[in-house]
């Protein structure tokens, strides 16, 4: 759903591109360091119950996403490899995000159904990213969906902010949907793929 806006926030990741640029930079070392702050800022903070704090750390980190990409474009270093990596580094910090909140599920005072629904979810979107990879190997249409990386991301921070400044079941209700939507946008992708097989 939020994928339509990608080129304003290209337009939002210019000037520190730009800077990054001038400093000589690569691309892989923000994809990489990017992925490294995320996994750490979300294993740090959200176990321990520092849910806003560590929805606000993570949402910072994940926009910055698109710093490595725009700074390819910009420098002409665009490559293969750098799509691969740069994807291949989503997974791990969607990972460490989800993972840090099936953590906080999984400690004293909640009920472990909740840490096997973060779970859930965490699966369905790494599915969901996969499914599309794979069918794009093969030819076939496998995009869309009504839950992508973003959204998901979006869903997370939401539930982990109102969650911490004292929003009942907030991040309850954020895992329920992202593994709701996460199942359904696999279905939807794989129902396109199934669609598209006779022109592959």
């Amino acid at each position: 759903m939020l994928d339509q806006f990608r080129h304003i926030w290209a337009a939002v990741m210019t000037p520190p591109a730009k800077l990054l640029w001038r400093l000589h930079v690569s691309p892989d070392a923000v994809t990489w360091t990017g992925t490294a702050l995320v996994v750490a800022a979300s294993l740090l903070t959200i176990p321990r119950g520092w849910l806003w704090q560590g929805g606000l750390l993570v949402l910072v980190l994940v926009l910055s996403d698109g710093l490595d990409g725009q700074l390819a474009r910009m420098s002409g270093q665009s490559t293969k490899y750098g799509a691969f990596l740069d994807s291949s580094l989503d997974r791990v910090a969607d990972g460490g995000l989800f993972g840090a909140i099936i953590l906080y599920f999984a400690g004293p005072g909640h009920s472990q159904i909740w840490a096997g629904i973060a779970l859930w979810a965490l699966m369905a979107g790494q599915v969901t990213s996969y499914v599309k990879a794979r069918g794009e190997s093969l030819g076939l249409d496998a995009n869309g969906g009504v839950a992508a990386r973003a959204d998901r991301i979006v869903v997370a921070f939401l539930g982990l902010v109102l969650a911490g400044v004292g929003v009942p079941y907030a991040l309850h209700v954020a895992v329920l949907l992202l593994a709701l939507l996460g199942t359904w946008t696999v279905g939807q992708r794989m129902l396109r793929a199934w669609r598209s097989r006779e022109a592959s």
